[in-house]
């Protein structure tokens, strides 16, 4: 009974099956396709572009378009896509994520739907979890479009802006989405329209999209510039923090990974920092500087965390374990380390742009994705990005055989037991791949097996420059592979001469991660396209994820019977245990990005707003009607502010608005106290905009209309960037100080979005009266020049897929001003009593 429910009620198998029917019309059009020459197969993209134009939709082309690149491919690269492949191919077209097994060639089926969209011309972007992906697929997949008329871009890190603006003009583009991102936001810092390289973002099919949207969602890409800041207290911190015991003086909830000051260590502070209150309003930075330092000795670890290369911190990927250079922790936790670490502390940044990937992706028209492992997280997919799981079922049945897992007393008897099936899978020559957490457990089983005499490489985040060689290596027959989880990422592992009858490739897991995606991962690696394969996950009570979730119980149960290091549990039931385990952090960490994105949605609100008219700023040929309406904002708030509605006439400052605008917006004298006196609000405000409009007259007259227009552009530019570098700044303190807001019995998010909207409101009104003093006090120079605000440099905060240097952004040339000269902002001071000051 329950067979037939889930055939009625299962959507995949819905899929599956519709999705099959239309690879079997496309299956039939292979031989006409066979027949037809290179020019008249070619010729075919012209004609799906021209009945394009003419109204046909994407859809109504998939069957001709898919047996089309089907047989190109054929001919190129001699590959022919299965029919499972068709079906992945159709599911990432609809907009949906294609879980395909290691080995199903999810490269190949993405050929299909990205040559079809981008018949549109609108572009299509393939994204990569790394560059050296980015750069494989773009060549050789790239053939394929190529040879059928179609452009191919390839954007990388080191190009320049001409570069980038070519690659992203092709009708398909390569990327790596830590680039897309960077390239979204340096666009929007730029001084001219034609300095932007994005076009509108239209279609995106994301490999390894769980690594990118789920694992990656919770680290924003940052564009930073330097705030000046003392590094005393880190260290101050850092040396009271080091005389704190735990329980006493702290504790720590392993679970959430939470350390706090007890009352006997807040007293501690207040005794070692001379202060009477350490929660204090004037504390505030000194309670979070301990908080930061707290963090980094007791939750931050060396050589799981981070490691310490040439003097620097560097932070290790806990996903793939790879090296993050060139990232930070942000909120002085990284200086914290630093500190810790008896290092030099580098100075803290200011953020001048950034965005989550979240909200990034989510701005493309149409979204899909692929990969081996999402099935687990399909509730985040379908809610946050609107795409469902399709898995996909495999060319050749899975024989692989998956073992429960074997649970030990202890780490060490676990890992003697793990060296020990590994010296015998050795011995007759089966390749064995280890799959390991951590950076220093890898190089403890490394230690262990070179005592036994097996010969073996080590893949972690300190030794990946060979990383594709020694991967492709692994499945000859006697390899041994350590690695950490950057080996179930990108590239196949493919079985040597022999080693079918020998079983195939043994995976071994050294623990289990608290993400079952990862642990499906590393069982992907073997088994794939059919072949013969082993996985088994070697567990101990001493494990993070077994403490986690009370391993207690069992260490009693297993001293009760008299259990040793040498006998484990193998049982279905502690597999379920831990999975149900899993289940659980997966769902925080659900509830964690989800909550980052609640918050961020403020922010991301308000960032589409800002973008939207600094482009249209940029795009103007003629701002005069803007400022105008800018100037007519600011004349309406200042006259509300000095004659307000709930004061009596006879109480109006009306000097003190006299005296603001004189100063401000127009000369000496100009404005007088009769011309206004006697008048209500509005015709007060006519009379002031009358002033301040014959003034803009006589100014653009004087100038020319030209000269004005780019003037305009220079100064609101320049205000709206300013204003919103120290907006997102702002909104960045709020929002790591509103969970405090909780306390009082409010709602954080709720608090943090109406001071959020109040603040940008503020800021709007800021930028409008900038833009007024600004257009009608300031001198127009004969070398008028657009200036970047902030210099910036890109980064990820905390950590990022590829370990790549930050990008610097080009620095401009800064003119010198002498202290007696003129001010360059119009005020017709000296430098020295005016910005110099």
């Amino acid at each position: 009974m329950l067979g037939i429910l889930n055939k009625v009620f299962d959507p995949n198998k819905r899929n599956v099956n519709r999705y099959e029917k239309i690879a079997n019309e496309i299956d039939a059009l292979g031989p006409q396709m066979e027949k037809l020459s290179d020019e008249a197969l070619q010729a075919k993209t012209e004609e799906f572009k021209q009945r394009i134009e003419k109204g046909e939709s994407l859809d109504k082309l998939l069957n001709e378009a898919f047996a089309v690149v089907r047989e190109g491919s054929r001919r190129v690269t001699g590959m022919y896509p299965f029919k499972v492949q068709l079906m992945g191919g159709i599911a990432l077209h609809e907009g949906n994520i294609a879980e395909m097994k290691t080995g199903e060639g999810k490269t190949l089926t993405s050929t299909m739907p990205v040559y079809l969209n981008a018949l549109s011309g609108e572009g299509v972007h393939v994204v990569t979890v790394n560059e050296y992906l980015a750069s494989r697929d773009a060549v050789e997949m790239g053939r394929i479009f190529e040879f059928l008329g179609l452009t191919v871009g390839l954007n990388l890190n080191h190009l320049t802006k001409e570069e980038k603006r070519a690659a992203y003009a092709a009708d398909v583009t390569y990327s790596t989405n830590n680039e897309l991102g960077f390239d979204y936001l340096r666009d929007n810092m730029v001084l001219y329209k034609e300095e932007m390289v994005q076009r509108p973002l239209n279609y995106a099919i994301i490999d390894e999209v769980d690594s990118i949207l789920v694992d990656e969602a919770r680290t924003p890409l940052i564009i930073s510039g330097q705030a000046a800041k003392s590094t005393k207290l880190y260290m101050q911190a850092n040396t009271f923090v080091r005389m704190l015991k735990l329980d006493d003086d702290y504790t720590l909830d392993v679970k959430t990974k939470g350390v706090q000051l007890t009352e006997d260590g807040i007293t501690k502070a207040e005794r070692a920092f001379g202060i009477e209150n350490l929660f204090d309003i004037s504390h505030v930075t000194l309670n979070h500087h301990i908080n930061q330092a707290l963090k980094a000795h007791v939750i931050m670890q060396n050589d799981v965390d981070y490691v310490v290369q040439d003097g620097e911190v560097v932070i290790v990927d806990s996903f793939t374990g790879r090296l993050m250079k060139g990232r930070r922790y942000s909120e002085g936790l990284h200086q914290a380390i630093e500190a810790k670490e008896g290092l030099d502390i580098q100075n803290e940044s200011m953020t001048l742009a950034t965005i989550t990937f979240q909200n990034y992706f989510r701005m493309y028209n149409k979204l899909s994705g692929m990969t081996g492992t999402a099935k687990t997280e399909e509730e985040e997919f379908r809610n946050i990005y609107n795409m469902h799981v399709v898995a996909i079922p495999t060319n050749r049945d899975i024989v692989r055989d998956d073992r429960a897992d074997l649970v030990y007393r202890s780490m060490q008897g676990k890992f003697l037991a793990v060296v020990e099936e590994v010296s015998q899978r050795h011995a007759v020559g089966q390749p064995v791949l280890v799959g390991t957490v951590a950076v220093e457990t890898s190089e403890l089983i490394s230690q262990l097996l070179k005592k036994k005499g097996v010969p073996h490489n080590v893949l972690n985040a300190k030794n990946h420059v060979s990383e594709a060689e020694i991967i492709e290596l692994a499945g000859q027959k006697g390899a041994v592979t350590i690695a950490t989880n950057m080996a179930g990422r990108g590239t196949d592992i493919k079985l040597g001469e022999g080693v079918v009858d020998l079983g195939g490739l043994a995976v071994v897991g050294t623990e289990r991660h608290e993400s079952r995606r990862i642990d499906n991962q590393l069982r992907g690696r073997s088994g794939r396209q059919g072949d013969p394969g082993i996985t088994q996950f070697y567990l101990s009570m001493e494990d993070e994820l077994m403490r986690r979730f009370g391993s207690e119980n069992m260490m009693n149960m297993m001293d009760r019977l008299g259990m040793d290091d040498t006998q484990p549990i193998q049982s279905k039931m502690v597999s379920r245990a831990v999975e149900s385990a899993q289940k659980r952090v997966e769902g925080n960490n659900f509830d964690a990005r989800k909550q980052l994105l609640q918050y961020d949605d403020v922010l991301r609100q308000q960032r589409e707003v800002i973008y939207k008219q600094r482009f249209d700023v940029l795009d103007s040929d003629n701002l005069r009607g803007i400022v105008e309406e800018m100037i007519k904002s600011t004349v309406t708030r200042l006259v509300a502010l000095y004659t307000p509605n709930e004061v009596v006439e006879e109480e109006w400052d009306l000097e003190g608005l006299v005296e603001y605008i004189n100063l401000n917006m127009l000369e000496e004298g100009s404005l007088e106290l009769n011309e206004i006196r006697g008048k209500d609000q509005e015709e007060m405000e006519e009379a002031i905009l009358a002033k301040l409009k014959a003034k803009y007259d006589a100014k653009e007259e004087a100038f020319g209309t030209e000269q004005m227009r780019e003037f305009e552009k220079v100064i609101v530019l320049r205000a709206v960037d300013s204003k919103w570098m120290d907006h997102i700044d702002a909104m960045d303190h709020l929002r790591q100080g509103i969970h405090l807001r909780a306390y009082g019995q409010n709602d954080p998010l709720r608090e943090y979005q109406m001071e959020g909207f109040a603040m940008f409101e503020a800021m709007i009104a800021s930028i409008e009266e900038d833009v007024a003093k600004y257009i009608m006090k300031a001198e127009i120079r004969s070398n008028l020049q657009r200036e970047e605000v902030a210099k910036g440099q890109t980064a990820v905060h905390p950590k990022e897929g590829d370990g790549e240097a930050p990008k610097k952004k080009p620095t401009r040339k800064v003119v010198e001003i002498g202290r007696n000269e003129q001010c360059e902002c119009g005020s017709g001071k000296k430098y020295k009593n005016c910005c110099g000051r």
